[in-house]
């Protein structure tokens, strides 16, 4: 626990900055953060012999990221190119005796679909109009989620939600997750409202409604980075991170928060 909270106060110390003054600095935290994670999930795979391939998955969501950030009318080619870029790789090595290259495609246009294209909307949330506020709400809301689920879930979870996935996880803290999400998302508007500087029309009942979201759904990315380490044997994506293990350990949530804030916003209150 200590080395976890002092490798997340380092983080923070160079997070907050970057939230608050966004552009190029801030691409360049969360690129490290999703190009590592695109790194660790070829390096996943590959522990069951399957073939992503490394330059062009990891290629693909520098490509994709960049573009969504900074030449958004280019995203979509850049991403179609890649999923094309893809085929051809894999059809070469298919021909040159691979006979999983089918699935190797698969894994390697799921790794830039997901870790880049989904991603990315850590991006876009920062864009939007009053970006920093809405990046720290979803932050602090799923990152309120995961620790009211531990937290209640160490010590009086009982009923397992998915046992083969992820053993640890109970009702009990998906409980606690919801409520503590709704809760800081509640108190987050009421707070930076009325002492702050968000000026949005976002009242505490469509914050809380909004933390409510970030506390329940954002679980199904733990999860499903958890299912791929199952499959792959390995107990963390990487070691690089001290006490939060690696890239994708710590963004499995982040991506599913980011687009549920996204549209939440985009949709409801923007």
């Amino acid at each position: 626990m200590r080395r976890r909270l002092i490798t997340a106060l380092g983080l923070a110390v160079i997070g907050v900055p970057a939230i608050i003054f966004g552009g190029i600095f801030y691409y360049l935290l969360m690129g490290t953060f999703l190009v590592g994670a695109a790194w660790e999930y070829v390096h996943l795979f590959r522990a069951v012999k399957l073939e992503p391939q490394m330059y062009i998955t990891v290629g693909g969501v520098v490509l994709v990221t960049f573009t969504r950030m900074f030449f958004p009318i280019y995203a979509q080619p850049a991403f179609a190119i890649s999923i094309l870029v893809a085929m051809a790789y894999h059809l070469i090595i298919y021909e040159r005796g691979r006979d999983q290259s089918a699935l190797d495609f698969a894994l390697t246009i799921g790794g830039i679909t997901y870790i880049g294209w989904i991603g990315s909307y850590l991006l876009e949330l920062r864009k939007l109009p009053e970006g920093g506020w809405w990046l720290m709400l979803v932050m602090f809301c799923v990152w309120a989620g995961d620790s009211g689920a531990y937290s209640i879930g160490r010590a009086y979870g009982k009923h397992k939600i998915a046992p083969r996935l992820s053993p640890k996880k109970s009702w009990e803290g998906y409980a606690a997750s919801i409520f503590t999400g709704m809760v800081t998302g509640g108190f987050y508007v009421w707070v930076f409202k009325t002492f702050g500087s968000l000026t949005s029309d976002i009242t505490i009942w469509q914050g809380a409604i909004m933390g409510l979201l970030l506390g329940a759904l954002p679980t199904l990315g733990d999860l499903g980075e958890s299912m791929i380490k199952r499959q792959s044997g390995i107990k963390d994506s990487s070691d690089i991170i001290p006490g939060h293990g690696g890239f994708f350990d710590r963004i499995d949530s982040w991506l599913w928060g980011a687009v549920i804030g996204f549209y939440f916003l985009t949709w409801f209150i923007l």
